[in-house]
């Protein structure tokens, strides 16, 4: 059977049609609500929201965000509903999830 057959109406290609509605998954970040689409990574959902970077460095508290996106490196470590050193890039947004930073407030690194 051929992929176009396979699909039909309301089959997996209807919810990518252009115009129909897309499902949201709430979330929070620091306290701070956020949205984001079923399927998204925390990283791509924060830097979606303009937040680029919610970590600083032990040594010179330089900011941290995204850096390799594919679980590589671990430059997007945060809090993810009480665990910590989760990799934003790995893991899947949850409706109700609980997300926290490391970065200090005041030291410029949150947009």
């Amino acid at each position: 059977m051929s992929t176009k057959a396979q699909r039909g109406a309301g089959g997996p290609a209807a919810a990518e049609q252009p115009g129909s509605p897309q499902e949201t998954v709430t979330m929070s970040f620091d306290g701070r609500p956020l949205t984001a689409a079923p399927g998204q990574s925390i990283g791509s959902a924060l830097v979606a929201q303009g937040i680029v970077a919610w970590r600083s460095t032990r040594k010179g508290a330089r900011p941290r965000g995204l850096f390799c996106g594919i679980g590589i490196c671990f430059d997007c470590l945060l809090t993810v509903d009480g665990a910590t050193n989760q990799r934003a890039c790995l893991v899947e947004v949850r409706d109700g999830m609980q997300i926290e930073g490391s970065c200090t407030p005041d030291d410029g690194s949150r947009a």
